[in-house]
């Protein structure tokens, strides 16, 4: 029968840890651990789930004061992680857009300032464009605005923004019936900003940030947006839409340009599970980054290899943004097979000025990634890690 107790020693003769080493080892054990288990009633063997115990692991250190001290942090981290990959790993019948926006609002328990916009409020600020993608489900969108200030007074904000599309058919463009239950996990960026507002707030950092999340289905009833409509985004541009699976790009928009015109903050990025063509590139090894910062964009690659949540640049260009140009309206939401991630970031830089912006699209990584030492989980919580790893590196005063 498995161990109900182990005692791991980590010092040895003549060697020994930090107390930041000891608490990143419990960390890692704790996020080795996690698993999703909500609605299982019984194990493998048939034992009952209520009949399981808990194992309880004891780290011996000569650096006790520091490992506690360390691991308060490193518990915050963790705590973030997990609920970003419980929210992945919910059903899309138990976690819509409402139900996700509740979760958001117990981060209020932290001191984070938790706003809920609801649809009508959506429509006196013109967000068409969000709002054309939920308007063929039943279950009514929400954007979520979190703030935690923890920095100076008038120090601006960084920014987060997430897609949070809480299950994703494709739309009347519909998608393929294998692997559509995969597209639960379609809000892998909102999960990752409220897991990563968790953290801030949990650990009390020394920053003003905003987290931004836009929540909707998208569904192919009757009211649902057809391919070849267009909409006004809350930007005044106007959207043709080729495809109505081409979707999250559609919400971010609305919601990028909402974070920059009320908060002008020093930065924005956002995370995404927004194409299968970013797969295509980098597999589930790396996230695609682009930016239109050479800094943000390096500091971001520093807290990547940092962290082991990987990303790779790719690049944006005038040629590409001539890919979404639109016979009819202002864009078009995309710009055909080539070049799928590429486009759809040049859709989203239309929405974000001159303020540094990153967008991470994180398909291949947030859902369905291969497990390693610290994931054993089909959610990863990817992205939570590495964004506090951003803040803790360059933006806490």
């Amino acid at each position: 029968r498995a161990a109900e107790k182990i005692t791991v020693f980590l010092d040895a003769p003549g060697l020994e840890v930090t107390g930041k080493a000891a608490a990143d080892f419990a960390l890692g054990m704790e996020m080795n651990a996690y698993g999703f288990e909500s609605y299982k009633t019984r194990k493998s063997d048939d034992e009952p789930k209520a009949a399981q115990k808990p194992v309880k692991v004891t780290i011996v250190t000569g650096t006790v004061i520091a490992a506690k001290k360390a691991f308060m942090t490193a518990q915050a981290v963790g705590e973030g992680v997990f609920l970003a990959r419980d929210l992945v790993n919910e059903p899309a019948n138990v976690l819509g857009p409402v139900e996700f926006a509740a979760r958001a609002k117990e981060l209020e328990r932290l001191g984070v300032d938790v706003e809920i916009l609801t649809e009508r409020e959506m429509k006196k600020l013109g967000m068409g464009a969000l709002l054309g993608v939920a308007q063929g489900s039943s279950r009514p969108p929400r954007l979520v605005v979190m703030q935690w200030k923890g920095g100076k007074a008038k120090e601006k904000p960084v920014a987060f923004i997430g897609k949070g599309v809480v299950f994703d058919t494709g739309g009347i463009s519909i998608k393929p019936a294998s692997g559509m239950e995969e597209m639960k996990g379609d809000m892998g960026g909102a999960a990752a900003v409220t897991g990563l507002m968790h953290v801030l707030a949990a650990r009390k950092a020394a920053v003003n940030a905003i987290g931004i999340i836009g929540l909707v289905e998208n569904m192919p009833d009757g009211s649902a947006q057809r391919p070849g409509d267009i909409v006004t985004s809350m930007s005044g541009q106007t959207i043709e839409v080729i495809n109505t699976d081409a979707e999250g790009r559609l919400v971010l928009g609305d919601a990028l340009w909402y974070c920059n015109d009320r908060f002008k903050p020093q930065l924005m990025i956002d995370l995404a599970t927004l194409t299968g063509a970013i797969m295509v590139a980098l597999s589930n090894h790396y996230a695609g980054l682009f930016s239109n910062d050479d800094r943000l964009a390096e500091q971001l690659l520093a807290a990547g290899l940092a962290t082991q949540e990987r990303l790779w640049r790719m690049p944006l260009g005038k040629e590409y943004d001539k890919m979404i140009d639109s016979k009819f309206a202002d864009m078009k939401n995309t710009g055909g097979r080539h070049g799928g991630s590429v486009t759809a970031a040049q859709f989203l830089k239309r929405f974000v000025k001159d303020t540094p912006w990153a967008h991470l699209d994180i398909a291949g990584t947030a859902m369905g990634s291969p497990t390693d030492e610290i994931n054993q989980s089909w959610g990863s919580g990817f992205g939570v890690r590495l964004l506090d790893q951003l803040v803790r590196a360059n933006y806490e005063s």
